[in-house]
């Protein structure tokens, strides 16, 4: 298969993939009328996929894409304004869960959604290391407590701006403000040298916390732990992340113990209008 093929038959000349494409390396050829790849196409294109996805009658496929491989955008499961607005308003970062542990599947299908975030020039630089089981968790957090007492040692003003006097007296107390007591903790983590990693990451990891509450979950970013998995190298290790990646986020997850039924108001957005 060519790099882009046409079928004729479908294709109505109407322009449209050419001028969705990123690149602006898919031209109208003058003499057929029918899109065609610039010379440069095989170099620049980002394989997103919007030429294959934009074309209104199917007509256009790519070498590694046909419309054959993609779902079909339904229009009865459109979500309308109202409901975008109080899913997305309703949202919360729980911190108690049930005892019950995710299943794979279930993690995986959120995970497989959270790659659908956007990515500078669709690089998709994310990886996830999934903490399954609960003692693991645990453990893990310890190790997070133990860094937190060399910062306190170390860096007693930062400590104190960071609120880690009271993690460790949770800690010591029985109560675990790492983790919440979460059955599963997600980290995402990308090559650090990308220059775009944390802002890719934090998008991906994004769309993981606002899908995970139509799988029934909850989720808390797990500040704590993501801040100590970069400074302490026990933690980085012990999770296996690979030397030239850095983590950019982590969340605790799992199934909400308490149901919410209210939307607190928020500030109203500041903005600068030029």
């Amino acid at each position: 298969m060519s790099l882009i093929t046409i079928d004729q038959e479908k294709c109505n000349r109407d322009g449209i993939c050419a001028a969705e494409c990123p690149g602006r390396i898919i031209r109208m050829d003058k003499e057929s009328g029918y899109p065609k790849p610039s010379a440069d196409f095989e170099e620049i294109c980002l394989a997103c996929g919007h030429c294959v996805a934009v074309c209104p009658t199917g007509a256009l496929s790519l070498d590694w894409l046909g419309p054959e491989n993609c779902r079909a955008i339904r229009k009865e499961l459109e979500v309308t304004p109202e409901q975008a607005e109080q899913f997305l308003s309703g949202r919360r970062s729980i911190r108690t869960f049930k005892e019950k542990q995710v299943p794979r599947p279930v993690l995986e299908k959120l995970l497989q959604i959270a790659c659908s975030a956007p990515s500078a020039k669709n690089r998709q630089p994310w990886h996830w290391t999934v903490v399954q089981d609960r003692g693991e968790v645990r453990r893990l957090a310890g190790m997070v407590v133990e860094w937190v007492r060399q910062v306190i040692k170390s860096a007693p003003k930062e400590a104190e701006e960071m609120g880690l006097h009271r993690v460790v007296a949770s800690w010591d107390d029985g109560y675990d403000r790492i983790c919440r007591g979460a059955p599963h903790v997600i980290v995402v983590h990308a090559d650090r040298n990308w220059p775009f990693s944390a802002e890719d990451c934090t998008l991906a990891i994004s769309l993981l916390d606002l899908y995970a509450a139509g799988l029934g979950l909850g989720v808390c970013w797990a500040g704590y732990f993501y801040r100590a998995i970069n400074a302490y190298p026990r933690l980085f290790a012990a999770l296996g992340l690979p030397p030239d990646h850095l983590a950019y986020g982590a969340v605790m997850i799992g199934y909400p113990k308490f149901k919410y039924r209210l939307i607190p108001r928020r500030n109203l957005p500041r903005i600068n209008w030029k």
